[in-house]
């Protein structure tokens, strides 16, 4: 068995258990992110999405303790959630660093590069245990937490779906996980902001969230929406984050590999 098949299957998959537990929570997101793009205000998921914060912060949890329960019972030995444990207390610890500074914020460096080491279902824990137990240290629990959480998972999820190991080792992988990395960072700026942007008031008419627009016309409304307000604190997110992925992978990838063997990760 060649060392790429061996590696490959060091990854944390998600359990069915765990998928069921997840849908739901994910289906809530989608909805309570996307409605704003698609839905009238008086439809079926504009009104889901005002309950949604509150569904999806009993959901979450609870899909973690699930998550949990299959990473130790599913054959997986208890070090597999120690080494989860571990990353996310670093999430933990290293997002107020840059927190509030022009949006510098290291976190999903970690999140994105632990994904793609360990695979998506090792990433999507880490983006949501990591960011609910920031907030937890910190006191940044609110309405916005939920979707934090979620987008957090998603990116890390996302992360562990590419197939990064086809990439060759050195530069080719390196700047493909930077180039992830300033992407990811910016569609999370531009998700975050779809929770508040239709309540927001006194914009003017180009960036207002226009019920009666089509579809292209509320994206482009959200777009420059993003542009006017948070595009400030995204562009240096994107950049510490692809800069950090640059500086780190080579030497965090092979620490995480070795500490995925030492984990029995499968």
């Amino acid at each position: 068995m060649t060392e790429l098949t061996v590696t490959a299957r060091r990854a944390v998959v998600l359990p069915w258990r765990t998928v069921v537990a997840l849908v739901p929570a994910t289906a809530l997101g989608a909805i309570a992110l996307g409605w704003p793009l698609l839905a009238d205000p008086d439809s079926l998921a504009a009104r889901m999405a005002t309950a949604t914060p509150w569904l999806m912060a009993l959901l979450l949890p609870l899909a973690l303790l699930v998550l949990l329960s299959d990473l130790a019972d599913g054959g997986m030995p208890a070090t597999t959630v120690a080494l989860l444990g571990a990353l996310a207390a670093v999430v933990a610890i290293v997002r107020p660093l840059g927190g509030g500074v022009a949006g510098l914020e290291p976190v999903w460096a970690v999140i994105i590069l632990a994904g793609a080491v360990l695979g998506p279902g090792f990433g999507f824990a880490l983006g949501t245990l990591g960011l609910l137990t920031s907030a937890l240290l910190t006191g940044g629990v609110g309405p916005w937490l939920p979707f934090q959480m979620i987008i957090a998972g998603w990116v890390g999820c996302a992360s562990g779906i590419v197939p990064w190991r086809r990439l060759r080792t050195g530069w080719p992988r390196t700047l493909g996980l930077a180039a992830f990395g300033a992407v990811a960072a910016l569609a999370a700026g531009l998700l975050l902001n779809l929770w508040f942007w239709p309540t927001a008031s006194n914009l003017p008419a180009v960036l207002a969230f226009d019920p009666t627009a089509a579809p292209l016309a509320r994206l482009s409304h959200l777009l420059a929406f993003t542009v006017a307000t948070s595009l400030p604190f995204d562009l240096p997110r994107a950049a510490l984050t692809a800069a950090l992925l640059a500086v780190a992978t080579p030497t965090l990838w092979s620490s995480l590999e070795r500490a995925a063997r030492r984990a029995h990760l499968r």
